[in-house]
């Protein structure tokens, strides 16, 4: 029997870390919510195709959330932030902690510390493997590792999405803001890459700023890096 949640008119349900039986179902709700952006599209040409490769290749950054920093989800699982915790100079046992415990962050697909480059190699593979023969999926990997800040540590958010139909509705804000006070607390930075100028609009209002070049796909969409300092 599944479960009803009901949300009242102006009030958004409550934020908690997800849970490792959850994946399945967090993996379709960024499937879906990406099947209109533009990256994504660039990536998967095909629709039916990137409908049915989209949980496959996002799951590889929520495996890397889950296991190496952590998924904050709405209590209706509506919409989800996947952080991942870099850390330069220290070993990935130092960065562990970052992420409270409950996996999902270390630099992309688990260099939370130490090895990032190698990290960002694996995340890459991943993605590659995610859709055996579309090259595309290993180039938006390798450009937006070339471009991913590697001297500071920071938070990394690779994905953030509201359900289609819930968008506009606070609910990425919401989420944004829960890890956006700690790090103003701990003093840490912050890091993205922006996939449309809607989300880029977003995140410009909650203090990230754009690095100032943009990550070029081959004859397709750009994306921004974004980089976020704490505020005092």
């Amino acid at each position: 029997m599944s479960r009803v949640t009901t949300v009242l008119p102006g009030v958004l349900p409550g934020i908690r870390r997800a849970r490792k039986e959850e994946r399945e179902e967090i993996s379709r709700l960024l499937g879906e919510a990406f099947m209109a952006d533009p990256v994504s599209g660039w990536v998967f040409r095909d629709e039916e195709h990137r409908r049915a490769v989209h949980p496959r290749f996002f799951g590889v950054f929520l495996d890397a959330a889950l296991r190496d920093g952590w998924v904050d989800v709405m209590e209706d699982r509506s919409a989800a932030a996947l952080w991942l915790p870099m850390m330069v100079g220290e070993t990935a046992g130092d960065g562990a902690g970052a992420g409270s415990g409950d996996g999902s962050g270390g630099a992309s697909g688990g260099a939370s510390g130490g090895g990032e480059d190698d990290g960002h190699d694996e995340m890459t593979e991943a993605l590659a493997a995610a859709d055996p023969g579309n090259e595309r999926t290993r180039i938006v990997g390798e450009l937006t590792a070339l471009a991913h800040p590697t001297d500071r540590s920071h938070y990394y958010l690779p994905n953030i999405v509201a359900a289609p139909g819930r968008t506009g509705e606070g609910r990425g804000s919401a989420l944004l803001e829960a890890v956006l006070e700690r790090c103003d607390r701990e003093g840490m930075p912050a890091y993205l890459e922006a996939s449309n100028t809607r989300s880029k609009a977003l995140y410009e209002r909650h203090g990230f700023v754009f690095t100032g070049r943009t990550v070029d796909l081959p004859d397709g969409p750009p994306m921004w890096p974004m980089w976020r300092e704490p505020r005092g």
